[in-house]
């Protein structure tokens, strides 16, 4: 990958805190710092709720007493949108979100959320206004247009810079592939959505790329080719995306919770409806849930992102 070079005209007014799992990045929009519409900073996602006091703090800092306007959520995961609530308190901003689950958001509706699915954890909050694909957000004299960009998430967007030519993509596009494509999980489409989004990304022809993950960078066509690798790969073999998904919820558990007994992390794959419904769909691999979880975390830990000791896993 290219170094990120800040002294990149295309970069003005830009901040990326590349941020560790679980959180997901955070890329700050500088506003003008003068009385024009577009004034006040604008933050493109609030990274997870157990990092929201790192968030709070990274974006005070660079704000030197200025205002935060908005807080734009790309997608509501709980890795993107759990600083939410913190961030509203902390700066009197408003929080946006895709319109697809503004109704959903407005409710606290966990399982249309996905936190009651995923088994995942996200304090709460109230969203404020939505941007839909077409919308053009304005914030230090640039103009970013919202894209629809379902795969990963049915409802999630990409923000452009057509001038500039920089795009935030999310978790469409990584430099090292893209985000689990979780409507399949359920047996929705998914996988053609992904590559329509890879295909809209390639024809915007973006100098830059800031992910959701991950470094940004301007090396795109290889991205791309990485991307695409994997998506054939999981169209033409669903079991293996399937694995893989299991394998990320459970990682994803431990990084929330840093350890847990084996019994008690065997008995929240269980209880778990996302996991269980893929389990079914993989055809009730190893008898129960359970017990499919525990010979995954085997594999986890065989390559060496989990430890297991005396029925203790934690996450490394």
């Amino acid at each position: 990958m290219e170094p990120w070079p800040a002294h990149d005209p295309a970069l003005r007014g830009l901040q990326v805190f590349e941020r560790g799992w679980l959180s997901s990045n955070n890329v700050l929009l500088h506003g003008a710092g003068h009385d024009v519409a577009d004034d006040g900073a604008v933050l493109i996602d609030a990274s997870h709720t157990l990092h929201a006091a790192q968030t709070v703090a990274l974006v005070r800092q660079a704000l030197h007493g200025r205002p935060l306007r908005a807080v734009v959520n790309t997608h509501l995961h709980s890795d993107h949108c759990g600083g939410n609530a913190a961030l509203q308190r902390a700066f009197g901003c408003r929080i946006v979100v895709p319109p697809g689950q503004w109704d959903a958001a407005r409710r606290w509706d966990e399982d249309l959320l996905s936190y009651r699915g995923t088994g995942q954890i996200c304090e709460p909050f109230v969203p404020d206004d939505p941007l839909a694909p077409g919308d053009e957000l304005a914030v230090g004299g640039r103009r970013w247009q919202a894209l629809a960009a379902p795969g990963h998430d049915p409802h999630s967007l990409l923000l452009f810079d057509a001038v500039e030519r920089v795009l935030i993509s999310a978790d469409a596009l990584w430099g090292n592939g893209l985000g689990v494509v979780f409507p399949e999980l359920d047996g929705e489409s998914g996988f053609e959505e992904a590559g329509a989004v890879l295909d809209l990304i390639e024809g915007l022809h973006p100098r830059w790329v800031i992910p959701g993950h991950g470094a940004p960078f301007s090396d795109v066509a290889p991205a791309l080719a990485r991307a695409r690798s994997r998506l054939a790969m999981w169209r033409s073999e669903p079991q293996r995306h399937a694995t893989h998904s299991l394998k990320v919820l459970l990682k994803y558990h431990l990084m929330e919770l840093q350890q847990q007994p084996l019994p008690a992390l065997q008995a929240w794959a269980g209880n778990t409806p996302l996991f269980v419904r893929t389990w079914q769909r993989l055809g009730e691999p190893d008898g129960t849930p359970a017990e499919h979880a525990r010979q995954l975390l085997r594999q986890l830990a065989a390559a060496g992102v989990v430890l297991i000791e005396n029925d203790e896993v934690c996450d490394v």
